[in-house]
């Protein structure tokens, strides 16, 4: 194959992954689309359909086949979180979350950690939650204050106290991969405890009355002399923050999956409101106006998938550059999608203030994706580092 011909076919699809979309989509479609409104608007956690998606392998997406995982890669993951945003972002994004905390007990572990913790986590019989924020300490990760202190002999649980902050999956979730203090100030001092929801001394805040991702339930997780077993740590003492860093670049192709979803179903939804919306004697998407608006919002949604499916075939292959790439197409694709998002619903005008046509909930939907996984403005710090050196 020509050097040409390489790159017009870089993004194709090969049938293993068009087989993994379709069964996507044909979900997403079937037993999250038809409900996602409801939810939203009862801020219901759906736990029932998320369990489901268990049966699919997108329990484990990215984890080891050995633990019953589906072993696929970054590219396969980036195209079932884009599905499953398409019928709800909030849904799709409780996903990623419970894969990468599924992904560190994988590559973290040791193997009786891996084989003893991990199949009912692949399998959607638990539901695991990430922890990592505080109230004090949000991309300042390196400043959290939870402690952990190791009881006195061989093998004695570990006693964690402190809080973190805006959760997804708080209370509901079976499994808590926790980031604690076990030694001193900054990043060496970080360690790695996998906590049951059943842990003595754990409980969990009110709900947060949020601006949007109203079907995931957010609190604090709380620690008030938790008892944590010792062979809970991943990977020893001190290597938190290197695990809480790894697990990042994934974490943010996974994020703009979700906000590339999304805004695809604005943009289809926009295109059917202004093929049927008429004024001044014909339907609004003959006014050259809105055709530009409409043009310029596909323009951007290509951009984003392009530039994303180039991060995922980094992130995969393990090029050096994969964290820059990460980190450009979290702050692209997030940014560019939420516009798009935005567009959308001035495309609907009132009607798209209003909740029964889905528009509103993704605006507020994709917004907080410009937060999570490192806000776009440290996207650009570590952009720059890359760029200058530190």
């Amino acid at each position: 194959m020509d050097a040409v011909a390489e790159r017009e076919n870089q993004f194709d699809l090969n049938a293993d992954q068009r087989a993994i979309k379709e069964m996507a989509d044909a979900f997403a479609a079937d037993r999250v689309a038809p409900h996602a409104l409801e939810w939203d608007r009862e801020r219901r956690f759906p736990d029932d359909v998320i369990r489901e998606t268990g049966q699919l392998g997108f329990g484990g997406i990215y984890i080891g086949d050995d633990v019953g995982g589906s072993a696929l890669g970054r590219m396969e993951a980036v195209l079932i979180f884009e599905a499953l945003a398409a019928a709800c972002p909030a849904f799709s994004s409780f996903i990623s979350i419970h894969n990468m905390a599924a992904w560190m007990i994988d590559k973290f572990g040791d193997e009786t950690q891996r084989q003893r913790l991990l199949p009912p986590i692949t399998a959607m019989e638990q539901l695991a939650s990430y922890c990592l924020t505080e109230p004090g300490s949000g991309s300042d990760a390196a400043a959290l204050k939870t402690k952990a202190v190791r009881g006195a002999g061989n093998g004695a649980d570990y006693t964690l106290n402190g809080a973190k902050q805006f959760i997804s999956g708080a209370g509901s979730s079976d499994v808590y991969v926790v980031m604690a203090r076990t030694g001193e100030d900054g990043p060496k001092g970080i360690s790695t405890l996998v906590v049951p929801k059943d842990a003595p001394g754990l409980s969990f805040g009110p709900l947060e009355n949020k601006m949007g991702w109203h079907m995931q339930p957010t609190r604090q997780v709380i620690f008030e002399d938790c008892k944590v077993p010792a062979e809970n740590l991943l990977s020893g003492e001190g290597a938190g923050f290197r695990i809480a860093m790894a697990g990042l670049d994934g974490g943010r192709l996974n994020i703009a999956a979700c906000s590339l979803g999304g805004a695809q179903a604005a943009l289809t939804k926009a295109l059917a409101y202004a093929a049927d919306r008429k004024a001044f004697g014909q339907t609004i998407d003959r006014f050259q106006a809105l055709q530009f608006k409409l043009a310029d919002m596909e323009t951007d949604l290509q951009a984003s998938r392009i530039f994303l499916y180039a991060a995922a075939s980094r992130l995969d292959r393990k090029t050096p550059d994969a964290s820059k790439w990460s980190a450009m197409a979290k702050r692209f694709v997030t940014d560019a999608c939420f516009d798009i998002a935005n567009d959308a619903l001035q495309v609907h005008g009132g009607y798209g203030y209003l909740h029964d046509y889905g528009m509103e909930k993704l605006v507020r939907d994709l917004r907080v994706h410009q937060i999570l996984e490192g806000t776009n403005e440290i996207m650009r710090v570590i952009i720059a580092r890359h760029l200058v050196g530190r």
